[in-house]
């Protein structure tokens, strides 16, 4: 077993992206019976902190930056249930650049540490996926280095969509000048609202930028469940509740589709 490694990302903020990284891992691991990390890259937490009230865990002692300053993750990972594990992160990671401007002295030591530290991880695990914040930074630097894939969402509104832009560019720099090995698994349409012009124009427009067979045909509809959950935590009691659920188990299914198909065509490289 080799972790599939996969970053959940956009340069702008709000679109959706953490949500979809806590979801696609908790259907993952709780319906699929798959063998989950998320991997916590954002200063601000809120992954954590919806895993935390979901699974009742009150209380966090070690973050993500206590692994880096001590060169292991192992010791950091925090086990939600049977099959998902989470590497926490809080506002002490803020720290992270000048942690890495200090102890390693070139920009590949720097953008590599993640990748360094996960590797040994991945044969525990069938997926790893990856919060980060909404920003070129050292957070998304280490992330798109320690990725196979990258998932972006795209919120339907003109912002969201030039920064998915801007995320499939610099995916393209961070190759060029780095060699990253990562690719792009597809463009997560997240809709404001059901049925609305500007969702609808945006999906479109999209879907011309970069092909149809990249945007998800799946999309997270604008469902007031996904905001009570930031609230309660994550449920499954009512019909609402399983609504919600389904959206993403669509998702993670759709992935599993998209997935296959790149393996498929390595194997026939």
């Amino acid at each position: 077993m080799t972790a599939k490694t996969i970053v959940v990302g956009n340069f702008k903020g709000g679109v959706g992206k953490t949500k979809v990284s806590v979801m696609t891992s908790w259907e993952y691991a709780n319906v699929h019976n798959k063998k989950v990390l998320l991997v916590d890259m954002d200063p601000q937490g809120n992954a954590s902190t919806l895993i935390a009230r979901s699974a009742g865990i009150t209380e966090i002692n070690k973050t993500i930056f206590d692994g880096f300053q001590e060169g292991n993750l192992e010791n950091v990972i925090l086990n939600v249930n049977e099959n998902l594990d989470l590497i926490p992160a809080a506002v002490s990671f803020k720290n992270f650049s000048k942690f890495l401007y200090q102890n390693f002295k070139t920009d590949l030591e720097q953008i590599t540490l993640l990748k360094k530290l996960l590797d040994p991880l991945k044969e525990h695990y069938d997926y790893i996926f990856i919060d980060v914040p909404p920003t070129i930074s050292d957070y998304s630097d280490n992330a798109m280095m320690a990725s196979d894939y990258v998932l972006i969402i795209l919120q339907a509104q003109e912002l969201s969509l030039e920064g998915a832009e801007t995320y499939v560019s610099y995916l393209q720099f961070m190759h060029d000048e780095y060699e990253a090995e990562i690719q792009v698994l597809g463009v997560l349409p997240v809709l404001l609202r059901a049925g609305g012009r500007v969702d609808q124009t945006t999906v479109e427009r999209a879907t011309e930028l970069f092909g149809e067979d990249n945007v998800f045909s799946n999309v997270i509809k604008h469902l007031e469940r996904l905001k009570a959950w930031d609230v309660t935590g994550i449920k499954n009691i009512d019909h609402h509740d399983r609504k919600a659920h389904q959206t993403f188990l669509d998702v993670v299914n759709e992935m599993e589709e998209k997935l296959a198909r790149f393996e498929e065509e390595e194997s026939n490289v």
